[in-house]
């Protein structure tokens, strides 16, 4: 059997590191915005050449604080993508903003510049994008769009840490970025943490401040906060990964570099562009007969996700926001496939998967 993912797998390597981690913070019995989350806060704003960085207890809060820092005018409208994770329009929503769905390049996933410039109102105040996959999006059209326009820019940078495009890393082309440590992702924590990256002195104090009931100094409260610390435990389990994440990233990299290579055309690839640096959190394919290919790679004992099976405009919680349709969006929800790409495969396994696939391409050609 080669599963897709294996927590256990995937650690094995770091467990060592861990336990002395785990003891060391029990020992020092400091358990909250201790020694841990101050060291990964620099460390990863160090790796995401950004000025400041705010642990959080999850992206989902970092998605959402980021936006409440940005003070966005009352009934604003935020651009994001029509093929998102639920979790990026949530957050516009639990701020009371109106999330606006754009279509995304079929050939990268990521918002379409040309979309976004189509779907600017008066009413527009930020454009959202969302890093998906570990593709960036193309940050230097959305800015030109953003700075034209006097919009807000806020990356989802929660599939892509280490990304890059002109070698400049996801988490530093925004105002405000986020980032999710989900156990699954190429940084992961060993439960849900997350973070925000900015360069603004003004907004890391302010998520700071949220993130612990409004507060800036003990018992004195500024804001309406929130409780989403991101935990001393957790922290330290991060800065043990952080040291190895550019190796899971390359690895994950060689790995797609063979499916790309090896992998029949009979399936859509993800693109390969001149100036991006792609992670891989996620190496999916396009192809009709998805549903059909999961089952025949169940059967060869090769287990596959799909990312994502629903639109976020038919999910049953978003019933009313969205009137459109929205075709792209529809396209990749119903023919992408995840394939097996985690930190512990090995080459011999992704030659496994690709076999099957190739064959299963042959007969349905």
């Amino acid at each position: 059997m080669i599963e897709y993912e294996n927590l256990e797998r995937l650690n094995r390597p770091f467990v060592n590191a861990f336990k002395e981690s785990f003891n060391s913070t029990l020992n020092s019995g400091w358990y909250v915005l201790g020694n841990n989350v101050k060291t990964f806060e620099n460390k990863f704003a160090t790796y995401c050449g950004t000025k400041y960085c705010v642990g959080l207890n999850s992206g989902l809060d970092a998605l959402i604080l980021g936006i409440q820092a940005l003070e966005l005018p009352e009934h604003s409208e935020i651009l994001v993508p029509s093929n998102t994770y639920i979790a990026t329009i949530l957050a516009i929503i639990q701020n009371n903003y109106k999330p606006v769905l754009v279509e995304p390049e079929l050939h990268t996933y990521t918002i379409s510049p040309s979309e976004v410039e189509k779907k600017i109102t008066p009413k527009t105040s930020a454009i959202l994008v969302v890093h998906l996959y570990g593709k960036m999006a193309n940050m230097v059209e959305i800015n030109n769009i953003a700075k034209k326009n006097n919009l807000k820019v806020i990356e989802d940078a929660a599939q892509s840490h280490g990304a890059m495009l002109n070698e400049i890393k996801a988490g530093n082309w925004s105002d405000v970025a986020a980032f999710s440590f989900y156990p699954t992702k190429n940084l992961g924590a060993l439960g849900d943490a997350g973070a925000i990256t900015t360069n603004s002195e003004s907004i890391a104090l302010k998520i700071a401040a949220l993130r612990n009931y409004g507060s800036h100094k003990k018992y004195h409260n500024k804001y309406i906060g929130v409780n989403s610390r991101l935990d001393e435990v957790q922290a330290g389990f991060l800065n043990v990964k952080l040291d190895f994440l550019d190796k899971i990233n390359e690895h994950k990299r060689k790995l797609a570099f063979i499916y790309n290579q090896e992998l029949s055309n009979f399936y859509t690839k993800p693109v390969v562009q001149e100036s991006f640096f792609d992670v891989f959190h996620i190496y999916n394919v396009l192809t009709p007969e998805r549903d059909r290919l999961k089952e025949y790679l169940e059967k060869k004992g090769v287990k596959t996700e799909i990312h994502y099976p629903c639109a976020p405009h038919n999910q049953e919680a978003l019933k009313g926001y969205f009137v459109e349709t929205y075709p792209i969006s529809e396209k990749i929800h119903q023919q992408t496939l995840s394939l097996p790409i985690s930190f512990f495969h090995t080459e011999v396994e992704v030659r496994t998967v690709i076999k099957h696939l190739n064959n299963f391409a042959h007969d349905h050609k």
